[in-house]
Parts: structure tokens; sequence; C-alpha cells
């Protein structure tokens, strides 16, 4: 092989070879998977982690536990007609608990919609939770919003929007702007694998890797966007490589090892903050519930890879033998949690439920600093359409 002078191109010297060879399509072996507990929950030796509390690992099992019970009791409220959708994280406590562990509660989460998790462990209350599910005044989203699209200033929690992958470029603006301002603090923001295959997801990351924003992409690559498995997805080898092509450091994690995922986030802080730049993070996890209250995942599921997920692979039941086996956990102690937990979670409700709805006046404020002439011509019509039909308007929304 010849190699000649190199071409002094924009963005570095490109090195000229005689050689025709064309890149291949994807590596030969895959990119490795950061584990640091077993399915036994036994530390892989050597291990590579941080070490964590007694009062933060305590913490971050009674979360996971929390958050999978709310998740369990709410689902059956929605099926109940109760609220009008749910989403769950239920195999996914993991990515949502562990990684809202390693982070500083300065730092800006810029959610998708499976996140409740981080909001639960920066103090989010199961009764604010259920306010907003119910959309009643004591929603701060005054009933605007659909069930489990949360949103806390006080958290730093960005609101959750449905539409799929448009967090990403503006977690970057965001991130950008903690850069220019000076801020110890970067910039969180999750999604599913279903999200990359937007044009966002490959914005995002293009727009990250040239300002430098310091910006964590966490990808739940749960296998499934709905019903389109990974395979009819993409041919790369998964999320993790599409780092790379941007220029952004990258690792793939077990997604339902709480240790790994903690470990891999404290470090991916760590570079994002003091050097100022991106990082993105594939953690490899599996839905175990359906998509949504709107979704039934048996349809393209077999049942039976759905159960060997729910039991065989459970990250609580993982992460519990790690804390058990290093005493800070027993029988006893489960028992008292999950009691107390369901228990508060069922008040919520019914706190909630009872809780008057926002006025209608509510659907019109909050956007303009002035109300302009057509909302309010909207708002009379709307009015006068009420008294006209009021059987076809709930009885329960203050006029």
């Amino acid at each position: 092989m010849l190699m000649w002078q190199a071409l002094d191109f924009p963005g570095g010297k490109v090195p000229f070879t005689s050689e025709m060879r064309f890149i291949a399509e994807s590596p030969e072996k895959r990119v490795h998977c950061y584990r640091v507990l077993d399915d036994n929950g036994h530390t892989t030796m050597p291990a590579i982690l941080e070490q964590v509390s007694k009062e933060i690992a305590v913490k971050m099992y009674s979360d996971m536990v929390t958050l999978q019970i709310m998740d369990t009791i709410f689902y059956e409220a929605q099926r109940q007609g109760r609220l009008s959708f749910y989403v769950t994280s239920n195999g996914e406590e993991a990515i949502n608990i562990a990684s809202a562990a390693a982070l500083s509660p300065h730092d800006v989460i810029l959610p998708q919609y499976r996140e409740s998790g981080v909001l639960l462990w920066r103090g989010f209350t199961l009764q604010e939770f259920a306010h907003q599910c119910f959309g009643n005044k004591s929603d701060y989203g005054k009933g605007r919003q659909m069930p489990i699209h949360y949103g806390s200033n006080k958290y730093n929690y960005f609101t959750v929007s449905s539409p799929i992958a448009t967090q990403l470029p503006q977690a970057v603006g965001v991130a950008y702007s903690l850069k220019m301002d000076k801020k110890d603090a970067c910039v969180v923001t999750y999604f599913g694998d279903g999200s990359t295959s937007e044009g966002d997801f490959h914005a995002g990351l293009n727009f990250a890797a040239v300002t430098e924003a310091p910006v964590i992409f966490i990808c739940r690559n749960n296998g499934w966007a709905i019903s389109t498995p990974v395979s009819e997805q993409f041919r790369s080898d998964g999320i993790v490589v599409k780092g790379q092509a941007y220029g952004i450091q990258s690792i793939r994690v077990d997604g339902n090892d709480a240790l790994a995922v903690y470990s891999a986030i404290r470090a991916a802080r760590e570079m994002a903050v003091s050097e100022k730049r991106p990082v993105l993070i594939e953690a490899l996890t599996y839905r175990v519930g359906h998509h949504s209250t709107s979704d039934d995942s048996t349809k393209y599921r077999p049942v039976d890879e759905i159960e060997h997920w729910k039991k065989a692979r459970s990250p609580i039941a993982r992460y519990r033998k790690w804390v058990e086996r290093n005493g800070w956990w027993s029988d006893n102690d489960e028992s008292k949690l999950r009691a107390n937990v369901r228990k508060q979670v069922i008040e919520a409700i019914q706190v909630a439920e009872k809780t008057e709805k926002p006025p209608l006046k509510d659907m019109f404020s909050d956007v303009y600093d002035k109300i302009p002439s057509n909302l309010h011509e909207q708002e009379r019509f709307l009015r006068e359409d009420v008294k006209r039909h009021p059987q076809d308007y709930p009885s329960d929304v203050p006029l």
C-alpha cells in the first residue's frame, strides 16, 4: 500500500492511499456492554464502579420499588376508567433511579415520557404525580396536558412533550446556555430507541458535538419502538456507534444493572461538566409493560419473552440481592416499604379525584402577557356553547 502526502482539508489533514477500501457497514465485533452486577446481584470482577454509600444505595432501592408500585396502581386506575391515559416504567426502573442518583440537583432534565423516576428521586411527591394525572387545579400544568406529562421548575425538569425526539436539539440549546453562563452543571436528556429514527436525534447529536455542549444523551434501548423492533429500525450496532459518527464519546451500559448505570452516569457527568462536551449513553433494557394503556404488546411480542425479562432480568430483584448482601435490607424492610407506598399511592389518588378541576378560563391563560382578541372571542364562543349544550361538557369544570 502506497501512502502519499495528506490532503489539507477543513477539519484536519486527511492522508491519501492508493488502496481502494470501503468502510464496512458494521464492525466485526459488537460494542461491549458495561456491567457491574451479574443476574444474581454479585459484583463482577474486576469491576470499575463508583462507590455507593448505604444511604444512597437504600434510597435507590426504595425509589425503584416506589416507582414500580406507583406505576402498577396508576395503571390499574386507568383500566378502571379513573384516568384517561398512563405510561409505566416497568422493567426500566434502574435507568430512571440510578441515573437520577448520579446527577446533581442543578443538572437540567429534558425527559421523554418514561422518566417519572427522575422526578421521584428529586422529591416530587406521590400526591403531585396524582394531581397531574387527574388534571385538577393542583396540577402545575392546570389540566392542560395529558396524564404523565409532568414538569417541575423546582426540580429543573422540563415539562414532557408528546412528539418524539423534539427534546434532543432543545437539550443542546439549554446545555449551550449553561456553558455560556459558566454553570457547574449539565443537561441530561432521555429518549427511546425509536427516537433515533427521527431527524431531531441526528440534528441534536451533531449540534452538541459542534458546539461542545455539556449534555448527556441517555437512550433507553428497550428493544421496541411501540410495535417496531430494533431490527426493523436500523442496521447499525445499536445506538452507541452513532455517537462516534458524530464525534461524541459514547458507552453501552446494562440498563438493568443499577450500579452500572450509576457509575456510567457519574463518569459521563464529570466529562460533560469539566470538559464541556457531550456524551452518549445507550442503556440496554426491556420494556416489560405495554408501551402505554393504548397498547397491547402481546399482539407483537411473545408472552414468554416478556415473562423472561420480567422475572429473570428484573433490575429491582437484581439490585435487591446486592443491597441485601451488604446487610442494608431485609424482608421486614421490604414488607413495610411496599405496604406504606401502596397506602400512600391509593390515598394520593383519592385526594386527587376529589380536588376541583381548573376553571374554564385557564384554557386561555399563561401564553400571552395580554390575551389577544381572537382568544377572547374563542372563550366567549365556548362559554355560549356550554350554556347551549351542557350535556356535551364535563360538569365538574368550574365556569
